[in-house]
């Protein structure tokens, strides 16, 4: 079961993804495995992260500002070099166990895609695997 979804992001960007999960899972009425969210793009990335303060998501961005600046030594003449090297540093994609119809996030979790070099329309990929598949002899 694999999932594509759409985005719109702004320049930087943290989207809480999470309903993109939720909706596949009910979609399918999917109980138990893994979902991974993917991230086709070199300048985009995907985390966990909290989602009760958005102060945290400010935080971040500031940080990936500061600590990854736009510089004109770069080498990469799209001038982007910052969005990849963040993108790789964060990763593309995410691993969440599926437990009984529900992603196992802790309280203050949430998924986020990433954008370091928006804004853009961007793609996530979201693919459920059925524990029944992997293990069809173990159920939770």
């Amino acid at each position: 079961m694999l999932y594509k979804f759409d985005i719109k992001t702004k320049e930087r960007d943290m989207v809480n993804i999470t309903k993109l999960l939720i909706k596949a899972i009910k979609n399918e009425n999917f109980q138990n495995g893994i979902a991974i969210v993917y991230c086709p793009h070199t300048t985009a990335g995907i985390t966990i992260n909290e989602n009760a303060d958005k102060a945290v998501v400010h935080d971040l961005i500031l940080a990936e500002k500061k600590f990854f600046p736009k510089l004109k030594n770069y080498l990469h003449e799209e001038g982007n070099s910052d969005a990849h090297l963040l993108s790789s540093l964060i990763g593309v994609s995410e691993t969440i166990i599926i437990n009984r119809g529900k992603p196992l996030l802790g309280i203050w979790q949430s998924i986020y895609f990433c954008e370091f070099d928006g804004p853009r329309e961007r793609k996530v990929y979201i693919k459920l695997i059925s524990e029944d598949k992997v293990n069809p002899k173990r159920t939770i």
